[in-house]
């Protein structure tokens, strides 16, 4: 049996990644095409989407295909994963006479580092996807795919361009989420280093409201809240947020993020108008 073995991250499954299935399938002679997603990069220290969501796009995405099988291998192994082990486990439960292992010619330069990489190269034949005008060497065999597509933007949400319309909303809606918690997670942090009181995170997502999250505190005197608005623009820089509206006073400064509302209030205000109450009773009125 021929068989071809693609592992990745997949975080998310994009158009390049299905252009390599596609070459893939076109230009060599196999029996079975296994895509093999990662629990974790062996080099990488973490992930985005958990394991089992990026499992579940690239079945969506490729298990129909003719020859095509998805593996969760290494995802059930729940830890990182060498490539080594991964062909080994396949050469037990699969009766081999050839095996291609295909990767990006941007994991050239570190495939020495690959665990027995010795080892691994006499067990199978590297196939190489090239792209960026990386230099292949001609002892590998190489595949052409003129497709640039960065799973770093699509993760960022600068550009959805290369998201296959099978996952689409499911991949928007995952990392819109995780861009959503990053930026809450960096003004409570920045509040509550900047000596803001009693931070407190309402969850609007799910209710007809202006914002998807509240987040109220307290704060010492207004001079502090005045401070605290020009943390919270240096602090969100990376998020290239766009502040809407800032309502300043020393007892009450209201800062529209669009999706999220920060309200800074003193102590007396924040008794007097009870924010959290009005919408944790908003929320219940709306089951």
């Amino acid at each position: 049996m021929k068989i071809a073995l693609y592992g990745g991250s997949f975080d998310p499954p994009h158009l390049g990644h299905d252009g390599v299935v596609k070459v893939v399938l076109a230009n060599l002679v196999i029996d079975k095409l296994i895509i093999m997603p990662t629990f974790i990069n062996p080099f990488k220290s973490d992930f985005c989407a958990p394991p089992e969501l990026r499992l579940k796009w690239v079945k969506k995405i490729w298990q129909n295909l003719d020859k095509v099988e998805i593996c969760d291998y290494e995802i059930l192994q729940n830890r990182p994963v060498p490539s080594i082990e991964s062909v080994l486990w396949l050469k037990k439960k699969y009766d081999i006479e050839k095996l291609y292992l295909i990767i990006g010619a941007d994991h050239l330069s570190s495939l020495h580092l690959w665990d027995e990489f010795e080892r691994l190269k006499n067990l199978v034949k590297f196939v190489v996807i090239a792209r960026d005008g990386i230099k292949i060497p001609p002892n590998l065999q190489k595949i052409d795919l003129n497709v640039n597509i960065s799973s770093t933007k699509i993760r960022n949400l600068i550009s959805e361009d290369g998201i296959l319309p099978q996952i689409r909303e499911s991949v928007i809606k995952f990392y819109q989420g995780l861009k959503m918690e990053k930026r809450v997670k960096a003004i409570t942090e920045l509040l509550d280093t900047k000596k803001a009181e009693n931070i407190e995170v309402i969850d609007m997502s799910e209710k007809e409201y202006m914002a998807k999250f509240v987040i109220i505190a307290t704060t010492l005197t207004g001079r502090h809240a005045l401070s605290l608005v020009d943390d919270l623009k240096e602090v969100l820089k990376p998020f290239k947020e766009k502040f809407l509206n800032i309502e300043s006073s020393d007892e009450w400064s209201v800062i529209d993020l669009g999706d999220i509302i920060v309200h800074l209030m003193s102590e007396t205000y924040r008794e007097k108008y009870n924010i959290e109450e009005f919408l944790e009773k908003l929320k219940k009125e709306q089951i």
